[in-house]
Order: structure tokens, then C-alpha cells, then sequence
């Protein structure tokens, strides 16, 4: 955040050294921490690699609710009732992916499941009371650790900040919606979002 404010970037933490951004691309504008653009997509990539380090950690931790549950459990907050396949719209994973979490949160205690009244074909999840409160812990513990994070930041550094990642996020959305270069001049179909650079940041 501190790379919309007036103070110097040098004042913030340094990028990773296993980041692209620490990895000797210099060259690249996308990480050139010489340019305003630059100093977002060093702070924006060190974003990205910090989520992915929790992901990896959360994953090896037997026994605590993973960061793709709570993403579940958190949909399902406020007494909502969902299909995994509207679950895994709004989490962005597989339906096959989130059943088989719901197996596994329903096997503890935290999720039940039943069949909708409108088709009975279609599975809903709704929380339990004890899901509800795991739930309401975890919410509380990241909000206060995201205010404290942003408390030294103006309305107006927020509102910028804000701004900025709705602009990155257009950028990448439109990026999954074009035919990469190779495959047009190859004549070969593409399928936007999918593939395995699907989701990744650009290392130009």
C-alpha cells in the first residue's frame, strides 16, 4: 500500500528474492520500482506470491480449516443455502472440488447438507452453529489483522489503492478473454481461462 502513498518506495519491505520482481527482471517495466506502474506490479506480485505461500502452508496444517475451506464456509455465512456448483463459482474452484470439501466439512461438523425443496436433484449446504462460530472467530482475527494493516493509510490512499487493483483486475480479465499471439498465427482454438498459465501474472 505504501507504493500509492508520497513516501518513497526504498521505505517499504523489499520484494522477495524468489519473486520475479528479485530474479533480475530490472528490465522489465512491470517491475521497475523507478516508475509509479512499476512500484504496483512489484507490490502487486509480492501480494500474489504472499497468497500463495499461505495456500501452500494452510495445506501441510492437518487438522485447521485451510484458506479454500474458509473460502466455502464464508460463502455460506449468514444462514445462505448454495449448490457446490454456485459455491464453486463464487470461490473459483471445481464443483468435483467442492464436494469433496463439503464431504469433508460435513464429516466436521461445520457444514450440513440436504436436498433443495425446488429440485430435488440439486444438493444445498448450509453452516452449522459450530461452523457459524469458526466462522465469525476467523472473520475477526483477519479484519483486525487487514485494519491494523491499512490503519496508517489516508481515505485517499485507500480509494486509490482500490482504484488501481480494480484496473488490474480488468487488465487480467481482459487478458483471459484474448487468443494469445502463437496460438492465432497457428490457427489452434483457445479456451479463455483455461490452460496453465490460466491465472498467472506476466513475467515479461
Amino acid at each position: 500500500m505504501s507504493t500509492l502513498s508520497s513516501r518513497p518506495v526504498s521505505e517499504g519491505p523489499e520484494p522477495p528474492s524468489d519473486t520475479p520482481a528479485g530474479r533480475g527482471s530490472a528490465g522489465s517495466a512491470f517491475y521497475d520500482a523507478g516508475t509509479p506502474t512499476g512500484q504496483v506490479g512489484v507490490a502487486f506480485k509480492r501480494a500474489m506470491v504472499a497468497v500463495r505461500r499461505l495456500r501452500g502452508r494452510e495445506t501441510q496444517r492437518i487438522g485447521q480449516l485451510s484458506y479454500a475451506q474458509y473460502g466455502l464456509l464464508h460463502g455460506l455465512a449468514g444462514n445462505c443455502e448454495y449448490s457446490a456448483r454456485e459455491l464453486a463459482a463464487h470461490t473459483d474452484l471445481s464443483p468435483a472440488t467442492v464436494t469433496q470439501m463439503l464431504e469433508h466439512l460435513e464429516a466436521t461438523g461445520l457444514v450440513t447438507r440436504k436436498r433443495s425443496e425446488a429440485d430435488r436433484r440439486v444438493v444445498l449446504s448450509v453452516l452449522t452453529d459450530r461452523g457459524a462460530a469458526v466462522v465469525a472467530a476467523r472473520q475477526q482475527q483477519m479484519e483486525s489483522r487487514w485494519q491494523q494493516a491499512l490503519a496508517e493509510c489516508s481515505d485517499a490512499e485507500l480509494a486509490a489503492a482500490a482504484k488501481v487493483l480494480h484496473r488490474v483486475a480488468d487488465v487480467f480479465e481482459g487478458l483471459s478473454l484474448e487468443v494469445p499471439a502463437e496460438e492465432a498465427a497457428a490457427g489452434e482454438p483457445h479456451d479463455a481461462g483455461t490452460g496453465p498459465d490460466a491465472g498467472a501474472t506476466p513475467d515479461a
